[in-house]
């Protein structure tokens, strides 16, 4: 195994995370804030330490086995969280590290959980801060899964590479010409998400912060009330528009931009996620409109904009939803697992695993019923190998069993249950707020204690990584080829 190629990329990674601190050195530094001198201290120290770790491994080879890409992977992710911490315990904030890991962890993997309060009142450089480690992360994310996912082999991605659909998908000849394009789309949406924000009210600040929270999927905002702060309906359909956006496959984007095809309703994951945002969004505005006087109008509205942040795992709010009653709080609750499509920055199992799994069983039915019939199951019109369907139910298996688990380890640090599972349902989806009084959407994390923000941090990673990325290196078989 060659762990050159690890150590240079992280320390390219990591000049890039220096360089970007500088961004918000240089609006606290306009601001004549003191926090521009933390943010440069640890733009230099995370230059100096990508740009030794460059220079001890920059004779590296070229070649990147799968073993050296799932190490890479968890490195990276760990190492941006950690240094992406310092520059906010060195703020006016005055975080603990633990708080201030929670926060990066939370960013880096646009979850969108926060232990921070006063938003308001904060700095531009720590809210700037905040929003720019979402957006490196969901590019991040959108690159992993076109490069790493396939060798995973839950599904997911993988199903892009099925020899049936090699051909049709593949945009561009290489994955680094594919992650070229869809970096260049995503920031020409991230820009036109600013600009139509700012042309309907918000500041230039916000529209600029929101913009690269909402397209990661992310939802960090700078207000502690949310998007509830701006009291805009438009805005809230315009920021239902871009998280729709940022929840569908970004290769489908560039293949618009590139090839001129317009293939989204071809497309079966994004088909049933409309549909799924149609059917939820009807039942629980047609429920909430019979139990309340909002008219019907502003309950679509409104739970429209839930909805989709929900199953967008953004995490955005606009009012606190688990006031509604038990039928929204268990709605939103289940709604935490779904995702939406894979390709995207959305978290959570994902509308294509969805999809497979319940044509497995449909097939399984079938199969009790007709013990002598030949089922296929197919998707995108074209049958799946049945491995790759056992991958898909297995990680199923092992999502819920991990959310269990996490669920489990959190009630031992004192936490009650439904904020246990909430918070486990949560982390593991990167979805950020919760269901309870404590961690929901009118809540945040800052009260837990500092065991289960670390136990949460963990649970963010393992969903962001798609929780076999992790689990594969405590395989020794792993590390014994």
């Amino acid at each position: 195994m060659s762990f050159q190629i690890i150590g240079f990329t992280v320390g390219v990674l990591l000049c890039i995370l220096g360089l970007a601190e500088l961004i918000p050195a240089s609006v606290d530094w306009a601001d004549s804030s003191i926090n521009a001198q933390g943010f440069l201290a640890c733009a230099i120290v995370s230059m100096f330490f990508g740009g030794a770790m460059m220079i001890m491994n920059k004779n590296y080879s070229r070649k990147v086995g799968v073993r050296e890409a799932f190490i890479l992977t968890n490195v990276s992710w760990l190492a941006l969280s950690f240094f992406s911490a310092f520059p906010l315990v060195l703020s006016d904030v005055h975080p603990s590290f633990v708080d201030a890991l929670f926060e990066s962890v939370s960013g880096i993997t646009t979850t969108g959980s926060t232990v921070f309060v006063g938003l308001d009142y904060m700095s531009q450089g720590v809210l700037l801060w905040r929003s720019i480690t979402q957006w490196i992360g969901g590019v991040g994310i959108v690159a992993f899964a076109i490069v790493l996912l396939p060798f995973l082999r839950v599904g997911g991605m993988q199903l892009f590479r099925t020899e049936s659909s090699d051909r049709s998908e593949k945009i561009l000849p290489q994955s680094g010409q594919v992650i070229f394009a869809i970096l260049f789309v995503y920031c020409i949406l991230t820009g036109i998400c600013a600009i139509t924000y700012g042309l309907l009210g918000m500041s230039f600040f916000d529209a600029v912060n929101h913009a690269m929270t909402t397209l990661p999927t992310g939802g960090y905002s700078t207000h502690d009330s949310s998007f509830g702060y701006f009291k805009s309906p438009v805005l809230e359909l315009a920021a239902t528009f871009f998280m729709a956006l940022g929840g569908l496959p970004f290769v489908l984007f560039a293949a618009v931009l590139y090839k001129g095809r317009f293939n989204f309703f071809k497309d079966e994951q994004v088909r049933a996620i409309l549909i799924i945002y149609a059917g939820i969004i009807g039942v629980i505005a047609m429920w909430l409109w019979l139990h309340s006087d909002i008219s019907l109008v502003s309950c679509l509205q409104t739970v429209a904009f839930n909805v989709v942040s929900v199953i967008t795992t953004t995490g955005f709010a606009s009012t606190d939803y688990t006031a509604w009653g038990q039928f929204a709080v268990i709605s939103f609750f289940f709604m935490t697992y779904l995702g939406a499509c894979a390709g995207s920055t959305a978290g959570g199992i994902k509308t294509m695993r969805l999809i497979v799994a319940v044509r497995a069983v449909d097939g399984y039915i079938k199969q009790l019923l007709y013990p002598r019939g030949v089922f296929t199951i197919r998707y995108q019109g074209q049958p799946l190998r049945n491995d790759l369907i056992m991958n898909v139910l297995v990680f199923l298996g092992l999502y819920l069993l991990c959310n269990a688990a996490l669920t489990l380890c959190l009630t031992l640090t004192g936490l009650d249950f439904i904020t246990a599972v909430s918070g486990a349902a949560t982390a593991i989806a990167n979805v950020g707020p919760g269901v309870g009084t404590i961690i929901g959407p009118a809540g945040n994390f800052a009260t837990l204690p500092d065991s289960a923000k670390l136990l949460l941090c963990f649970g963010m990673l393992l969903g962001r990584l798609e929780i076999m990325t992790i689990l594969v290196l405590f395989a020794p078989a792993f590390w014994r080829r």
